[in-house]
């Protein structure tokens, strides 16, 4: 039938294949790869992040306009992902599908996402440090400066739960993203996988770890009354929700559905 109709994308049971493909290839990257191209991850991510910044800051902008801008502008960090080549802590959470297959082990998932997590730091963290060197807060008359003081005072005031559940939603989101664009076959096919759940997370007001790492850094260098104990506080319970988003709720579900013994037989 897709054929017929000329497309060429690949079936959902053809995505979970290449899914859990990718996840062993992942795991077992060099060291050295993989801590650069998770600091190049960290760095996209926050430039999405300081794309969001300056659409938030123009106070004429309504609500919903101002939320659905700042979420497509976001789009660039995952899009810069993707079809330049990074590895991101929360698209690597569809690890657990290989794992569900029995093609990588734990402690492999684990150093994984652990390595990866510290490299994205190490990159958002990096991009901020940039960013304030640049006097880029100054811009509109510094509103971008108090716009990222806001944004990242407001994670601090988060209470844990709502932090993790925000962080379950937007790794559902943010792994159906990735998921997408492992139908495709075309940069252009990547970025309309990516555009409207990543514009919907950020619309939404969900919580993304990674980007979050970035906003922390940068108000702190900005002057912000925050501390390391406030951003672990946001971060802590935003990771395990990234965790719980991604892996339990798109890859084990689309492993349960696809890669299982028994599961239904592949589309033609």
């Amino acid at each position: 039938m897709a054929d017929l109709f000329g497309s060429d994308a690949y079936s959902p049971s053809q995505i979970a294949a290449r899914v859990s493909e990718v996840g062993v290839a992942k795991a077992r990257l060099p060291l050295l790869s993989l801590l650069l191209l998770g600091v190049l991850a960290g760095a996209f991510i926050g430039l999405g992040a300081l794309m969001y910044t300056l659409v938030a800051s123009d106070a004429g902008l309504g609500f919903a306009a101002q939320r659905l801008l700042g979420g497509l502008a976001f789009s660039l960090g995952l899009i810069l992902v993707s079809v330049a080549g990074a590895e991101l802590f929360t698209g690597n959470n569809l690890l657990a599908m290989a794992w569900a297959s029995g093609r990588v082990s734990t402690p492999e998932v684990l150093r994984n996402w652990a390595l990866v997590c510290a490299a994205n730091f190490a990159g958002a963290a990096g991009l901020a440090l940039l960013v304030w060197l640049a006097g880029h807060g100054s811009m509109n008359d510094g509103a971008v400066a108090r716009t990222a003081i806001r944004i990242a005072t407001a994670k601090a005031e988060l209470p844990l739960a709502e932090a993790f559940w925000r962080g379950v939603l937007c790794n559902v989101l943010v792994c159906m993203a990735v998921w997408m664009t492992l139908a495709g076959r075309s940069v252009t096919d990547k970025v309309l996988a990516i555009v409207f759940p990543i514009t919907a997370f950020v619309a939404a007001g969900f919580e993304h770890s990674i980007a979050n790492m970035y906003f922390f850094a940068l108000a702190m260098a900005l002057g912000a009354p925050l501390g390391v104990g406030d951003m672990l506080l946001n971060l802590l319970p935003v990771i395990a929700g990234n965790i719980v988003g991604g892996s339990a709720l798109v890859a084990l579900v689309y492993w349960v559905i696809y890669l299982r013994p028994g599961a239904a037989p592949p589309e033609r």
